[in-house]
């Protein structure tokens, strides 16, 4: 295949997993905020179980088709990455019952700068000022558009601490792993989707409980809500997929600085659907920032010296590999 053409194959794809992602990671959050918002089921905890749940018969069915080869990846790598994302999801639901929604927003905004100092301390990478400045523009504008009030308790500190520190360390490791042992993304989940299910679908009632004081099993469930979660589990295959291919093809930073792409549609979802009582003009000032800190990222970061491992010629020739394992998904 001629350079050009290879290139050109590559962005495609590149586009494709993000545009991938961003659907299926809105339509998630849209699904899980009209089943809970408005049918009153609030048991975050238990119903990501059951995505994963539904994840692991896709990745099931894909082997039995012949789409997943047999792979390997060993138990004590398998327990941390499952530790890493449960303390994620666990975190990050008790860190919004116990902090404000502004001190949530910032505690999920300084997942990027944590990543960025694990991207230099154990990968060795390289950021140029343009690449450092179009972050802080991203998370700035992010930050306008999501932080109204901030309270801080101990307490609530603690669990962001958690959630901030297991969310970083997921991400960075499903990057990690698909690098170490050659695995793509359905690899990869085939491996950790299942074992995420079973722990999630066991703890998950209990946790739940004792965010909410209500039980899972006495809740009413009509055929409305059973099709919402039915609706969810199915996007968030997706989500959980498309995930692991764009970490996979870029790196966990990337992800969650393009990522927030998603934070601005949900935003602008949210007001065209749910009423436009938060729109106002520094939230409008602050998706426009976000947009253009985003758009700057994606320049710097590619140019030679924008971010790079040292030693490798750039962030592209690193992933090349990669990109190319997941092609063949």
């Amino acid at each position: 295949m001629a350079p050009g053409s290879k290139a050109e194959k590559k962005a495609a794809l590149d586009a494709g997993a993000w545009m991938f992602n961003v659907v299926t990671s809105v339509g998630v959050i849209m699904v899980n905020k009209a089943l809970m918002a408005t049918h009153g089921f609030s048991f975050a905890t238990t119903l990501t179980g059951l995505h994963f749940a539904t994840t692991t018969l896709m990745t099931l069915v894909m082997k039995w088709l012949g789409y997943v080869q047999p792979s390997h990846l060993p138990l004590s790598e398998l327990v941390k990455f499952v530790f890493f994302a449960n303390l994620s999801i666990v975190g990050m639901n008790v860190s919004l019952m116990w902090n404000s929604v502004g001190f949530y927003q910032i505690a999920k905004l300084s997942i990027i700068p944590l990543l960025c100092v694990m991207e230099v301390l154990f990968e060795n990478f390289r950021y140029s000022r343009d690449t450092k400045l179009s972050i802080v523009v991203v998370l700035v504008g992010v930050g306008v558009c999501t932080v109204s009030d901030v309270s801080v308790n101990a307490q609530g500190l603690m669990a962001a601490i958690v959630a901030v520190c297991g969310t970083a360390l997921q991400q960075h490791y499903v990057n990690y792993l698909q690098r170490k042992y050659s695995l793509n993304s359905l690899k990869l989940l085939g491996h950790t989707a299942p074992a995420q299910a079973a722990s999630l679908l066991i703890l998950g009632p209990f946790v739940d409980f004792w965010l909410t004081r209500n039980r899972i099993d006495s809740f009413h469930y009509t055929s409305t809500v059973t099709f919402f979660i039915v609706l969810s589990c199915l996007i968030a295959v997706g989500t959980n997929l498309s995930q692991f291919i764009c970490i996979g093809r870029f790196t966990a930073v990337t992800f969650q600085v393009i990522g927030h792409m998603k934070t601005i549609l949900v935003l602008t979802l949210g007001f065209l659907f749910f009423g436009k009582e938060g729109l106002n003009f520094h939230v409008a000032i602050g998706m426009i920032l976000a947009v253009v800190g985003m758009i700057w990222y994606s320049s710097a970061s590619s140019k030679p010296g924008g971010k790079e491992r040292q030693g490798v010629p750039s962030e592209k020739a690193q992933k090349s590999s990669q990109s190319e394992l997941d092609d063949k998904v």
